[in-house]
C-alpha cells in the first residue's frame, strides 16, 4: 500500500547600459542589492547545489538531470561549477526544446481559437526549436514570424482567420508588452491608447488571407494578402447606430506614425483565385511594413518587452508585472535595471542566449527558497520563486525521475494525458491552484503507476537489483527522482517500510509514489 500521509512539503531617460563596463550578471545583483537595503529586506541565503541543479536543469533543459550529473555535480569542488553547468545546459538540445516550449504557449496558450493552427502546430514548434538551435536573434524570427513565408510561422496568423482585431491584440502584448485590447470598444480608461490607435495596428492585419492547398491530414496553410481593404471606424461602441458606416483608419504603428502607403488606383480590381491559384504578392505589403519595424531599433518596444518576459520565466514575475502590460501607472519595480537588460540585449544583438546566460548566472537567480516571505513570487525577489511545472515539464521529470527516458533525448510518450491534467498553465500573475482531476490522476491513475512499476532498467529495477544496503540505495532513489539525499528521519522511514513488508517490489515502487506525488517534485524551487 502507499504511505498515504507521507509527504514532502517542503524582478526612460535612464543611463544607458555598455556591455564592456560591467557583466549584466553583476548589474542585475548590485540592482538587487540596492532595492533590498531601501526596502529594509534581508535576502534569502544562496541556495544549495542540489537545490539550483534542480532549479537550473528544469528551467533550462524542463527536466531533471540524471543521477550521475547529480552525483558529479555535487561532488565537484569547483568554484566555478555552476557556470560551467549552465553553459553546458544551454549548448544542449533540449534548451531549445524547453524554449519551444515556453514560446508556444505565449504565442498560442492551450486552447487556440481556430482548430487549424491546433494542427499544424507540431510544425510551428519545429521551427520555433530551430530558431534556439541556431541562437537566431530574437529580432530576426520575429519579423520571419510576422512575415510568415516560410513553413511554420503561418500557423500564427491562422488562429486569427478573419479576425484582425484579435491578431492586433496578440501581436501588440506579446511583441511590444503593451495591452491595447480596452481600445477596441472605446478609448483606454487607463492608458493613452485610443479607439484609433486600436484600428491603426489592426489596419496591418485586415488584408491577410488565409490560404489552403491540399485536403485532409495532407492540407497546408500559407498567408496571402490582398492590395485593398481598410478597417471601418465607426466611433464608440455606445454610440453606435444601426446603419451607421465608419470611416476608414490608415495602418499606424502603436504610438508612431501613420504608415506611408501610395494610394489604390481607382479603377484598381482585387484579383480573385480560382481552383489552386492563390493571391498574387501585393505590389506595396502592410505586412512587410509591420514585420519590419516590429524588428527594428525604430521600435521603442521590443527589447523591453522580451528582456521583462525572459526575466519573469526565471525569476518568477516581471520588472513590470504583469509582463505584458506596460502602462504609464504600472512602472518597474527596478527601473534602472530594466533599462540596462533592454539596453544589454541591444548590444547583444537580440542574443536570448545571452540573456538567459548572465540571468540564471545572477547571485538574485541562485538564492534559496527558503526567505522571509511567504509570497511564492516575491515582489523584491529576495529569495527564489516557486511555479508549478508546466504539462510538458512534468511530463519529462516523470520520465527522467522513473529512467524510462534513460538517454534524456527522446520525449515521454502520452503526451494527451499530461495536457488534459496539467494543460493550463499559470497566467503569469502567480496565481496557481492544483484541481482535483490532477490530484487524482498523480495518486491513482493507472498512467503514472505504469512509470513507476517494476520494468528492466526503470528506477524501481535499479533500486531492486542493487546489491547495496537500503540506505545507500534510498540515497540514490532519492538523488534520482528530487536531486538531493534523504534526510535522516526520511531515509528511516523509507527502508523501514520496505525491509518490514512481505515484497520489497510493491514496498519500493511505494516508496517511488511518495516521492512523485509530493510537492516537492510537482514544483520547480
Amino acid at each position: 500500500m502507499p504511505l498515504g500521509r507521507y509527504s514532502l512539503f517542503i524582478i526612460f531617460a535612464l543611463p544607458s547600459f555598455t556591455a564592456a563596463e560591467e557583466p549584466l550578471r553583476s548589474v542585475v545583483d548590485r540592482e538587487m542589492r540596492a532595492a533590498w537595503q531601501r526596502e529594509k529586506i534581508t535576502p534569502a541565503a544562496r541556495s544549495d547545489d542540489s537545490a539550483f541543479l534542480r532549479r537550473v536543469s528544469i528551467d533550462l533543459t524542463g527536466t531533471l538531470p540524471t543521477y550521475e550529473v547529480t552525483t558529479a555535480f555535487l561532488a565537484d569542488s569547483d568554484p566555478k561549477k555552476r557556470e560551467k553547468l549552465i553553459d553546458h545546459l544551454l549548448t544542449g538540445p533540449r534548451f531549445a526544446r524547453q524554449q519551444a516550449d515556453v514560446w508556444d504557449q505565449v504565442l498560442f496558450g492551450r486552447h487556440p481559437g481556430n482548430a487549424d493552427a491546433v494542427r499544424k502546430r507540431d510544425g510551428f514548434k519545429a521551427w520555433l526549436a530551430k530558431q534556439f538551435t541556431d541562437n537566431v536573434p530574437y529580432d530576426q524570427w520575429v519579423r520571419e514570424l510576422l512575415l510568415a513565408e516560410k513553413p511554420g510561422p503561418e500557423s500564427f496568423y491562422v488562429q486569427f482567420r478573419n479576425q484582425p482585431e484579435e491578431a492586433s491584440i496578440a501581436v501588440s502584448r506579446v511583441f511590444l508588452g503593451t495591452q491595447i485590447h480596452c481600445a477596441k470598444c472605446h478609448d483606454h480608461p487607463f492608458d493613452v491608447w485610443t479607439q484609433k490607435d486600436f484600428y491603426g495596428m489592426t489596419g496591418f492585419f485586415v488584408r491577410l488571407v488565409v490560404q489552403e492547398s491540399g485536403s485532409g491530414n495532407a492540407r497546408t496553410f500559407s498567408i496571402g494578402e490582398k492590395s485593398s481593404g481598410e478597417v471601418l471606424f465607426s466611433g464608440n461602441a455606445k454610440e453606435q447606430t444601426p446603419g451607421k458606416k465608419g470611416e476608414p483608419v490608415r495602418p499606424r504603428f502603436l504610438g508612431g506614425a501613420e504608415l506611408d502607403e501610395p494610394p489604390t488606383p481607382k479603377d484598381f480590381k482585387e484579383p480573385t483565385p480560382t481552383g489552386k491559384e492563390k493571391l498574387p504578392k501585393p505590389k506595396f505589403s502592410r505586412k512587410e511594413k509591420l514585420a519590419a519595424w516590429v524588428g527594428s531599433a525604430e521600435n521603442p518596444y521590443l527589447a523591453r518587452a522580451v528582456v521583462n518576459r525572459v526575466w519573469a520565466q526565471f525569476m518568477g514575475r516581471g520588472l513590470v508585472h504583469p509582463i505584458d502590460d506596460f502602462t504609464r501607472e504600472n512602472t518597474a519595480s527596478h527601473p534602472e535595471l530594466l533599462q540596462a537588460l533592454t539596453d544589454g540585449l541591444i548590444t547583444h544583438k537580440f542574443d536570448l542566449k545571452w540573456l538567459i546566460r548572465e540571468i540564471v548566472n545572477s547571485d538574485a537567480y541562485q538564492l534559496s527558497l527558503h526567505g522571509p516571505t511567504k509570497e511564492a513570487l516575491p515582489v523584491w525577489f529576495e529569495q527564489a520563486r516557486v511555479r508549478p511545472l508546466s504539462a510538458e515539464e512534468m511530463m519529462n521529470c516523470l520520465g527522467s525521475a522513473t529512467l524510462t527516458d534513460i538517454d534524456g533525448t527522446q520525449p515521454v510518450t502520452g503526451d494527451h494525458y499530461f495536457i488534459r491534467y496539467f494543460g493550463e498553465p499559470t497566467n503569469g500573475l502567480g496565481d496557481f491552484q492544483g484541481s482535483l482531476s490532477e490530484h487524482l490522476f498523480t495518486n491513482n491513475g493507472e498512467y503514472v503507476r505504469r512509470f513507476i512499476s517494476r520494468k528492466k532498467g526503470n528506477v524501481a529495477d535499479v533500486v531492486l537489483t542493487s546489491t547495496e544496503p537500503w540506505e545507500k540505495r534510498m540515497d540514490r532513489l532519492f538523488l534520482t527522482v528530487l536531486q538531493r539525499p534523504p534526510k535522516p528521519r526520511e531515509r528511516e522511514a523509507f527502508v523501514n517500510h520496505i525491509t518490514t513488508a512481505a515484497k520489497p517490489d510493491g514496498a519500493v515502487e511505494d516508496c517511488i509514489w511518495v516521492l512523485l506525488n509530493s510537492s516537492e517534485f510537482r514544483f520547480n524551487h
